[in-house]
């Protein structure tokens, strides 16, 4: 007889009395996790980081260098020992700049590596070597088996906008006029089919960015743009798309903010967009055109702290996506910013766990309780001196030194591991309320293979020790471990037969079986 199918049950229910009291552990040593494969939620699609802005010259750095870089982003084969040496990801967004290089510090752009190129310039020829770095990266995402790439954009052209800039005037409209929409939209496919000639299909094009911000202070190229203005963007951008015979699908519409996707909060006239455009009474509703993807993308800025706001606001975002059939979430671009409600401050360069043990949590949250089915890192390269970079370069526009941060192996704790097409599956306490915040565990299976893979992350200063369930039968030496905390960079972490797991503190380690 098969008594697993009678003890699962049994267990469920005695781990439901232990977290009515509060309590997530066993008689107050070891944590008790129960995976139900048969319960399951969103299929998971990528996850990525972009290549702004600094793979324009870093794609230009002397070759070793620049493919240490590409082999910590996009590699998936592993060391002699069994360690990653990179983090895999499945996605890699690529800026599309509005031509604000060319123009110098005509620009208005202050920073000169936040001025982005163009591949067409105004006449509509299109030229490789004006991205040549931006290109070296996508080339060596593709090589690495990086499944998909993204094109995004910033701001329309400069030849095409209100003031010849890459940045608005005030704010108070957007830098593109009606009679231009067109003119943008033609741009845009003669970038997707320059590329694809080149060899590098787009998956996906994302039009707007943030267009709820004013874009006003020339800090980088960006334009506010309202609802309406999107819808017709879109439209037209769907027709060239159609007319070219590209199957490149156009992402939407990258809020700036994950209230600007259910609710108007602050933005009238620019936000509500699940509403506006995937609810079929609304006028602005896109959901019917072929090439416009069902996923809506929003930025988790501002929105991560303090913990139990954070889990809220991403309660009320899964409400809103399933009031839309078949409609997915992405969580198309993160980095620490702010002050975070004093947990963390975005404001320096941060190599440590700290920071990684952060971005882990805002992962978790956003998978599990937003259930995105997508996760993008910002800068993938950074210059700069916040918590915005996976790997942390000199600023250099010819060679220079680089440094992995903890960031990038607490990324590549998920995205090495959940590939695209893997379910996130059942796994007590994650599915219930929320009793500790410093262990958060999620699960994910690929329904292909049956690989399972659940990823822990324990932010508190003591070890933590789990035992777990798989569908009611006890898992142990089965599993392989990839440990990042203050010593490792997700590194093999063996397993001991017939001991509960430990997961070391302040660290995040994956199980993959």
């Amino acid at each position: 007889m098969n008594f697993s199918k009678y003890l699962f049950p049994i267990l469920m229910f005695l781990y439901a009395c232990f977290a009515e009291t509060g309590s997530s552990k066993d008689n107050g040593d070891t944590i008790n996790l129960l995976v139900d494969s048969g319960q399951s939620f969103q299929e998971m699609d990528h996850f990525g980081a972009s290549d702004a802005w600094s793979a324009q010259f870093v794609g230009n750095w002397p070759e070793p260098k620049r493919n240490a870089i590409a082999d910590l982003l996009f590699s998936m084969q592993m060391d002699d020992s069994g360690n990653p040496l990179g983090i895999g990801l499945s996605l890699w967004r690529i800026n599309l700049g509005a031509g604000s290089a060319g123009q110098g510090e005509a620009s208005g752009i202050r920073d000169r590596w936040r001025r982005a190129p163009s591949y067409l310039d105004p006449t509509g020829r299109f030229d490789l070597d004006r991205q040549k770095g931006q290109t070296w990266f996508a080339r060596a995402a593709k090589e690495r088996g990086v499944q998909h790439l993204l094109l995004f954009v910033n701001s329309p052209p400069v030849w095409l906008t209100r003031n010849g800039k890459s940045f608005a005037d005030d704010g108070t409209q957007s830098n593109l006029a009606a009679e231009k929409q067109a003119e943008f939209a033609e741009y845009m496919v003669a970038s997707l089919v320059g590329l694809q000639q080149a060899g590098l299909s787009i998956d996906y094009i994302s039009p707007v960015n943030e267009p709820q911000w004013d874009w006003k202070d020339g800090g980088q190229e960006g334009s506010p743009f309202w609802n309406h203005e999107i819808a017709a963007i879109v439209r037209k951008l769907e027709a060239g798309i159609y007319r070219h015979a590209l199957d490149t699908k156009i992402d939407i519409a990258e809020a700036g903010q994950i209230d600007y996707l259910f609710s108007e909060h602050n933005r009238p006239g620019r936000a509500n967009q699940i509403r506006v455009f995937f609810h079929k009474e609304s006028e602005h509703y896109l959901g019917n055109l072929a090439h416009v993807s069902r996923a809506i993308s929003g930025h988790s800025y501002f929105t991560t702290s303090p913990f139990h706001q954070a889990v809220a606001k991403r309660e009320q975002l899964a409400q809103a996506i399933t009031q839309v059939e078949g409609l997915k979430y992405w969580m198309s671009e993160y980095c620490i910013l702010g002050d975070n409600a004093g947990e963390i401050s975005g404001s320096g360069r941060d190599l440590g766990i700290d920071a990684a043990l952060y971005m882990a949590k805002v992962i978790h949250n956003d998978l599990v309780v937003a259930q995105a089915s997508a996760w993008h890192w910002w800068l993938a390269i950074s210059p700069y001196d916040y918590k915005d970079g996976l790997v942390y370069i000199s600023k250099s526009e010819t060679d220079g030194e680089f440094a992995p941060s903890k960031m990038l192996w607490g990324l590549g704790n998920y995205s090495r591991f959940i590939r695209p097409g893997f379910r996130r599956i059942s796994i007590s306490p994650s599915n219930q309320k929320l009793t500790n915040k410093d262990v958060l565990v999620s699960a994910y299976k690929d329904p292909r293979s049956d690989e399972l893979v659940v990823v822990l992350v324990n932010s508190s200063s003591e070890e933590q020790q789990v035992n777990i369930l798989v569908d009611g039968e006890l898992s142990g030496s089965a599993w392989c471990g990839y440990l990042t905390d203050r010593h490792h960079n997700l590194a093999y972490h063996e397993m001991l037969a017939g001991e509960p797991i430990r997961i070391p503190a302040r660290s995040i380690l994956t199980l993959k079986k």
